[in-house]
């Protein structure tokens, strides 16, 4: 037990540094065997801090002691916001045991409390649910991300799903078993009559899933993808930069007053022309995102998190700074695809963090890509008719030359906090 202590304290020793692009996560592995289920969530320190006020000295640092002693709160806060059901029929929640000892994990976006809960429902389970409501009235971008395994399952690989809290019921259909438990000829060993009777009595409410059910699989990594889009500033500033100067076109003029020529953005007037230009940049974006996103998880390129985040803030910077004074202006889509490079490691942590295995990334690296590219969209359609609307006026001019400063301004900020890991501004 000591080691555990010394570990945790020097997880938490120091300050936490400003993971700025990394929204809200926390990460469920769990695990179904016969009618017990049990699983281990990993919960941010800093979620909880804003739910619990862990920093009982108000000095920003948290302790290990500062933890540990409201640990039984933070427990207490898990057993309360996640519920399971198996087969319609709620699952018990069982005690403690001496192995769930408080204890702390290092994910790539900080420090997480470690918590073991176990359940048994009245039967072995076929069909899982779970009812995920962590931080839904604090914080509204925070996801569950989890993993759903079964002891003996005929295909071993887990399954993957985005848990959005407050959603309603998310479902499972378990695998089947590899061949039939060999302690009694029906093929399933009955569980211990005491812990039957148990769940029967915490069981008397059958939930109704089908009725107020959740997408979690593949279909969650498409909302998640729209989602990661629409709460990252960096991309969304980014994505800005380069539709600002998209309804215009690179003119040279003589300046009649000094007969000096030169080069400046004039309004287009070929719509079609300014379509096909952002649909090469959000494709760019998307294609160069999917690429790095897919090496990140496949642990083929694992660049440092810290380096990653400066450089996605550098790119938001260099976008801007280049509708000031252009250097590449005919070929935005270029430019895209080398910075969409760097920004697709963002979301892979989230996914290595949740710790699964290779065969069970297919369909989540692309419902989440789709979604990536639908969030773009969903920015493209609300953004290019206004500035298609204004591109000739004085106030579209003013808004390009003062937004794009305003953008690479604020991206500086995020440079420097989080290449040097300081606290500066949100985001």
């Amino acid at each position: 037990m000591k080691i555990r202590h010394a570990l945790a304290a020097a997880l938490l020793a120091g300050v936490a540094g400003a993971h700025a692009h990394k929204a809200s996560d926390a990460y469920l592995a769990v695990q179904a065997d016969g009618a017990d289920v049990g699983a281990r969530i990993d919960i941010a320190l800093r979620d909880l801090d804003r739910d619990l006020d862990l920093d009982a000295d108000a000095d920003d640092r948290l302790s290990w002691r500062e933890v540990r002693t409201r640990w039984a709160d933070i427990a207490a806060l898990a057993r309360a916001d996640i519920r399971l059901s198996a087969d319609g029929q709620a699952c018990a929640a069982a005690p403690a045991t001496e192995d769930d000892a408080p204890a702390l994990a290092e994910h790539s976006d900080g420090r997480y409390a470690v918590l073991r809960m176990h359940w048994h429902c009245a039967a072995p389970v076929q069909r899982l649910a779970i009812d995920y409501r962590l931080f839904a009235r604090t914080d509204p971008t925070h996801r569950g991300i989890a993993r759903i395994a079964r002891t003996g399952a005929a295909t071993p690989v887990p399954q993957l799903a985005v848990l959005s809290p407050g959603a309603g019921w998310h479902r499972f259909e378990l695998p089947p078993l590899a061949a039939p438990a060999a302690s009694e000829p029906g093929g399933i060993a009955p569980a211990p009559v005491a812990r039957v009777e148990a769940a029967a009595a915490a069981v008397a409410v059958t939930v109704t899933e089908a009725d107020n059910a959740a997408p979690s699989s593949f279909a969650g990594f498409v909302r998640e993808g729209i989602h990661h889009i629409l709460i990252g500033y960096d991309h969304i500033l980014f994505l800005l930069s380069l539709l600002l100067p998209a309804v215009w076109i690179r003119s040279r003029a003589v300046d009649p007053r000094t007969g000096i020529a030169h080069t400046r953005w004039m309004p287009s007037t070929d719509l079609r022309g300014a379509l096909g230009s952002v649909l090469k940049v959000v494709t760019a974006f998307t294609v160069a995102h999917s690429i790095t996103l897919a090496l990140a998880v496949f642990d083929i390129v694992q660049p440092p998190s810290r380096w990653v985040e400066s450089v996605i803030a550098a790119s938001v910077v260099l976008a801007a700074l280049n509708n000031i004074r252009p250097v590449i202006s005919e070929a935005r889509w270029k430019l895209t695809f080398v910075f969409g490079l760097v920004h697709g490691f963002g979301f892979a942590a989230a996914l290595k963090d949740a710790g699964l295995a290779q065969g069970a990334l297919a369909a989540p690296l692309v419902g989440f890509n789709i979604g990536v590219e639908v969030g773009q969209l969903c920015i493209v359609a609300l953004v290019l008719p206004l500035a298609w609307a204004l591109r000739g006026t004085r106030t579209y001019r003013g808004a390009f030359a003062g937004g794009s400063l305003a953008i690479a301004t604020v991206a500086s900020l995020w440079l420097v906090q989080r290449a040097f890991d300081l606290s500066l501004i949100a985001g």
